[in-house]
C-alpha cells in the first residue's frame, strides 16, 4: 500500500487507486450486511427457539395437569363400577331369595 502511494504521480494513478479503495469498501459493505442479515438470523432462530422451548414446557405441565385429573377421574369411575357391581350381586342375591 505505501508503494502504491509512493507511485503516484498522475491523476489517472490517483483515479485507480481510488476506485480500487471503493471496489474494497463495496465488498467490506456486502461481507457486513451479509453478517448482519446472518446476525438477525440467528437471532430469530434463537428467540423462536425460545419461544417454542417455553410452549413445550407449558404444554407438558397441561398435560401432566390432565393426566393428574384423568387418573382422578379413573380412580373415581373404578370407584363407581365396583359400587356397581356390588349393588347387581346384592340384587342378584335378593333375588335369588
Amino acid at each position: 500500500m505505501e508503494h502504491s502511494f509512493e507511485n503516484l504521480t498522475n491523476a489517472a494513478d490517483i483515479k485507480t487507486l481510488i476506485d480500487t479503495f471503493n471496489k474494497t469498501l463495496e465488498k467490506i459493505e456486502n461481507r457486513l450486511s451479509r453478517l448482519e442479515k446472518v446476525d438477525s438470523i440467528e437471532h430469530r432462530v434463537a428467540v423462536n427457539q425460545i419461544d417454542l422451548s417455553d410452549i413445550k414446557e407449558v404444554l407438558e405441565r397441561i398435560e401432566e395437569t390432565y393426566k393428574t385429573e384423568i387418573k382422578h377421574i379413573h380412580r373415581r369411575l373404578d370407584s363407581h363400577l365396583v359400587k356397581i357391581a356390588k349393588t347387581e350381586e346384592e340384587i342378584l342375591i335378593l333375588k335369588t331369595k
